[in-house]
Order: C-alpha cells, then sequence, then structure tokens
C-alpha cells in the first residue's frame, strides 16, 4: 500500500474561542500523528489567525509550544515540535487549552474525542464546520475587539471613520469565509503527504 492511500488514525476537534459571544468555533477532523507544533498549524488556519505571535498550549499542569531562552520563573515550556498529539491524548475526551498573542491573549478552549480510522483516499485535516469569522489581529484581545464592533455600528462615533477603514471594507464578523479555510487546511495536508513519502521507507511513525 502507498504512503498517499494507507489509512490513519483522525480524531475530532472542536476550538472554541473563549468569551465571544455570539460564539466563534470550528469543528475538524485532524490526524492523531501530528506533532503539537502542526496542531498549532491547523488551528491558525482553521481560525484565520496570521501566525504573528507567540503561542502556548496547555495541557493539566505542563506547558508546550516554542522553545524559549527565559520562561520568567514560570515551568519551562516543552517544546511542542517533539510531542505527538496521540501521546497527549486521554480515553474518551481531551481537553486543552491553546493561548494565541500573549498581549490580546485569545484564549481558545480545544475539545478532541472520537479516536477512530479516517477514510482511506481523504486528506487531513479535514474542515467540518463552524461559526463566524475571526476577530482581526492586534484589536486588543475580547474586550478591544467587540468595542471596535460597537463603534462601527455607530456612525455617529467620534471614531467611526477611523475604526471602519481599520476593519477594512465589508467586514462582517458573522461571515466565515469556509472555502478559506479549506484551502488553507489542504496546503497542511499536501505538507504532511509529501512528508509522508520522505520517511516512507524509515521504521516507525514521524511527529510532522
Amino acid at each position: 500500500m502507498c504512503v498517499a492511500e494507507s489509512v490513519i488514525e483522525i480524531c475530532t476537534l472542536r476550538i472554541e474561542l473563549c468569551d465571544s459571544d455570539p460564539l466563534i468555533w470550528r469543528q475538524l477532523e485532524i490526524p492523531t500523528s501530528i506533532s503539537l507544533k502542526t496542531l498549532h498549524d491547523i488551528i491558525q488556519a482553521a481560525m484565520g489567525w496570521l501566525d504573528y505571535h507567540l503561542w502556548e498550549f496547555t495541557i493539566g499542569e505542563r506547558r508546550y509550544g516554542l522553545p524559549m531562552e527565559e520562561d520568567w520563573g514560570t515551568e519551562r515550556r516543552i517544546e511542542a515540535s517533539k510531542i505527538m498529539l496521540r501521546k497527549v491524548l486521554t480515553p474518551g475526551e481531551t481537553i486543552m487549552t491553546y493561548v494565541y498573542d500573549f498581549g490580546d491573549d485569545w484564549i481558545h478552549r480545544l475539545v478532541l474525542t472520537n479516536v477512530r480510522q479516517g477514510e482511506r483516499g481523504v486528506d487531513y485535516p479535514r474542515y467540518v464546520a463552524g461559526e463566524r469569522d475571526c476577530p482581526p489581529e492586534d484589536c486588543g484581545g475580547i474586550s478591544g475587539f467587540y468595542e471596535k464592533l460597537e463603534i462601527a455600528a455607530d456612525p455617529e462615533h467620534h471614531e467611526y471613520d477611523e475604526i471602519r477603514e481599520w476593519l477594512g471594507d465589508g467586514y462582517d464578523p458573522a461571515v466565515l469565509d469556509e472555502e478559506q479555510i479549506r484551502i488553507e487546511l489542504r496546503r497542511i495536508a499536501r505538507r504532511r503527504r509529501a512528508a509522508r513519502v520522505r520517511v516512507s521507507k524509515l521504521t516507525g511513525p514521524a511527529a510532522d
């Protein structure tokens, strides 16, 4: 069986942007063989972030992210690229926290469930469903985001024109570009497939 046709283990991932109201969420099917670094890439693509800032996962008491020389007195962060997702999954349901941008502090609740065999011939990660667009980068976190939306809806506000220009023409937080998410996730799937081809003659699975 060739690498591209092999059946892989997957799970369902639900991403929720904490404190968003109405809730901003995504649901995906993702391989369990990925590294936590690749999980970060998948979340960025699914949510619509631009990967401008630092990030980390918290699973129980452990923190995972990019290697850093200084952790400012906190528990040292484990390098995410060296940890496979399946190694941190627990039976039934696994709940994780993903924080993006330590300034704006975008906190995501991740729920991983239903570990199973994927469909033959299907590339993963795969988009399933979601609602509402991601907030713009550097908008001041959840409170800053909703404050800007209120201003953009009030033509009498003295910052109306400035905020409308900053948000961009036609920005609508209720509209989700699902096709763009699919495109970005397919890029990650192609990258993974190419990596599997390169290592197909090696023994054992490799985190990507």
